[in-house]
């Protein structure tokens, strides 16, 4: 009890940070420190090495993060601290709390360094000078090896959940990285568990460090029925607006990453007919306030909020929960789906999920200890019969509530003249359709079936059907194919490898609807099904892999409506000729590197195309 007390009266003030970053842990919205960070900003405010133990959710990187940007020098535009995560989401999401922390910190400048995001970019503002370098250790590793990334100033250094980098194969990518670094930095490593190869780092490369264990504490309320949908970027928004108008609810909070997130849905949903609004944390104080006065009295139903903008947040009426964009931390999870449920009345909460972020909801699962069912995205004859139904009802209760004798004489009149005109088909049933057909237009009541949901690739359930084998089997047949033009190719490092793993994620597709892969010096194409949708082409044209965009564009007929290419391509099913294949290695172009040779080599066996004459 004396300890649960201590706990409660210790505020970030009593650590010892300096006043600005207290300034931005107040504006945050942070009162107490949790267990790893009263345990931890002590001991790094020190210099000292540590070592947490602690899952993902707990409050790691403000643990980390403060007392290590008390120690930046800002005028020294250089790399001063390095964070390395396993992913880019969570280099993403480490970076963006850094920044926030570091908001009154005049000058000072952090990178996420990641693959899939170009490189010209990171090198870019590598040039102008960082101070805080949050990376995966691929990417990390890859500036090194080109000589664009100098750690030789280098105060700090952290591993951030390091035995999930083990996990992910890594751990000789983070020695090597180690290696690179001063033997006189600071270095903290945080671990939710501590298998023998993170123990032999901690002990070749932290100078006596202390340790810190805490205990995991995260769990949802019981009261809230907790359902995830696997759903793709491109295809979030009509499923969202297929669950509001399927799914009764008196108000919804839905979560989105970011400030402009918040924006941009709140106007898409208002044009698709949904009283909603954004609430970030760019707003006044006041103007956050009669937002959330507005959904309290029933003016608004719909807040699409970032974290920041939702603390403290506190309405009755909030039935439901959307986590739009799927939070990295299994304690914001928490702290989100709370916001329902509350004084005992049922609350229901929905994840959406990418086949990518499938890991993280395996992550909440397990730290929230409760299993999330899956829910499917109502279909177009589900919500098509639910407006019909709404349509019918609007009609009654017209009909028992008002007075139409003027309306039902004008029909009336109108059918006479109809008749006197000669059409004969006219009478007051095809007046009551036409006018449905009109009331339906921005609205329709037919609505058209559409794959939403992301095709299992063995992943998201345990339980699948006996004939899913056979529909695994199934490969792309040519009659049912469509060719893409990509505006990348050899020259710029492109591997058939770099296009089915970008599709694949981006797309949810498995690797056996993609069809025959060309990749030629300057474009590449590739076959995707036919039936795909120009919103998922387009969101694949703006996808990234070898630090540009696939710019997607249609085909027609085969590759030779496009520039001859230089050389042959490589593709899906042909391997390099075996006789020239150490001129084609030490050409660079298998190992994605620039300047592809004139003439690369055919498939074996395979004799050279001539050249057509004019």
């Amino acid at each position: 009890m004396d300890e649960t007390a201590e706990d409660k009266v210790m505020s970030f003030k009593d650590l010892g940070l300096p006043e600005k970053l207290l300034k931005s842990v107040r504006d945050v919205g942070y009162e107490t420190p949790s267990a790893i960070q009263a345990a931890a900003i002590p001991v790094l405010l020190r210099g000292a090495d540590l070592i947490g133990q602690a899952q993902t959710g707990t409050g790691k990187t403000a643990a980390f993060a403060l007392p290590l940007l008390a120690a930046i020098d800002t005028k020294n535009a250089r790399p001063q601290l390095l964070v390395l995560t396993p992913t880019r989401e969570l280099a993403l999401q480490v970076s963006e709390a850094i920044q926030t922390y570091a908001k009154h910190l005049d000058g000072l400048h952090v990178l996420p360094v990641y693959g899939g995001q170009g490189m010209e970019t990171q090198l870019r503002q590598l040039r102008r000078g960082v101070h805080v370098i949050v990376g995966t250790p691929g990417r990390v590793q890859d500036h090194l090896r080109r000589r664009t990334l100098d750690l030789s100033g280098l105060t700090a250094l952290v591993l951030d959940e390091a035995d999930e980098m083990l996990r992910m194969g890594f751990l000789e990518e983070v020695e090597a990285i180690l290696e690179e670094t001063p033997t006189e930095r600071q270095t903290a490593l945080f671990s939710a568990t501590m298998p023998a190869a993170i123990k032999r780092i901690a002990k070749r490369f932290l100078r006596d460090p202390e340790h810190i264990a805490i205990a995991n504490k995260t769990q949802t309320v019981s009261t809230i029925r907790q359902y995830y949908v696997a759903v793709t970027g491109y295809n979030k928004l009509e499923a969202l607006t297929r669950i509001l108008e399927a799914e009764p609810f008196d108000a919804m909070l839905i979560f989105v990453r970011t400030r402009s997130s918040t924006m941009t849905l709140a106007d898409k949903l208002e044009a698709r007919g949904f009283s909603a609004s954004p609430l970030s944390g760019e707003l006044t104080q006041d103007a956050r306030q009669r937002t959330v006065d507005r959904l309290k009295s029933g003016k608004i139903d719909v807040l699409i909020c970032t974290d920041v903008a939702a603390r403290g947040l506190d309405v009755e009426r909030v039935s439901h929960v959307v986590n739009y964009d799927i939070p990295s931390d299994p304690e914001v999870y928490a702290h989100r789906i709370g916001r329902t449920g509350r004084a005992g009345r049922e609350g229901q909460a929905i994840l959406f999920v990418a086949q990518r972020e499938r890991r993280l909801l395996k992550l909440i699962e397990r730290m929230t200890r409760q299993p999330i069912e899956r829910m499917g995205v109502p279909t177009g004859a589900k919500i098509g019969q639910q407006r019909i139904n709404e349509l019918k009802t609007l009609i009654s209760d017209t009909i028992s509530g008002n007075d139409l004798t003027f309306f039902e004489a004008m029909v009336e009149r109108h059918v006479d003249e109809l008749w006197e005109t000669g059409d004969t088909r006219a009478n007051a049933r095809s007046i009551a359709a036409a006018m449905i057909y009109l009331h339906q237009q921005s609205r329709p009541l037919i609505v058209a079936e559409r794959q939403l949901e992301d095709k299992d690739r063995g992943g998201l359930d345990k339980g699948r059907g006996k004939n899913d084998k056979y529909e695994k089997r199934e490969r792309l047949t040519e009659d049912k194919a469509k060719r893409y033009r990509l505006d990348m190719g050899l020259s710029h490092g492109l591997e058939v490898k770099h296009v089915v793993g970008c599709i694949a994620n981006e797309a949810g597709l498995p690797s056996s609807q993609i069809g025959k892969i060309r990749i030629h010096d300057e474009y590449a194409t590739v076959e995707l099904p036919a039936d795909l949708g120009p919103e998922m082409i387009d969101h694949l044209g703006k996808a990234w892999t070898c630090g540009r965009q696939l710019k997607m564009d249609p085909v027609d007929g085969n590759d030779r409506a496009q520039p001859k290419p230089k050389g042959r391509s490589d593709w899906k099913d042909s391997k390099p000729n075996k006789d020239k294949r150490s001129d084609w290695k030490k050409s660079g172009v298998a190992k994605g590197k620039q300047g592809a040779p004139k003439s690369a080599p055919f498939a074996k066996g395979k004799p050279k195309r001539p050249k057509k004459s004019s």
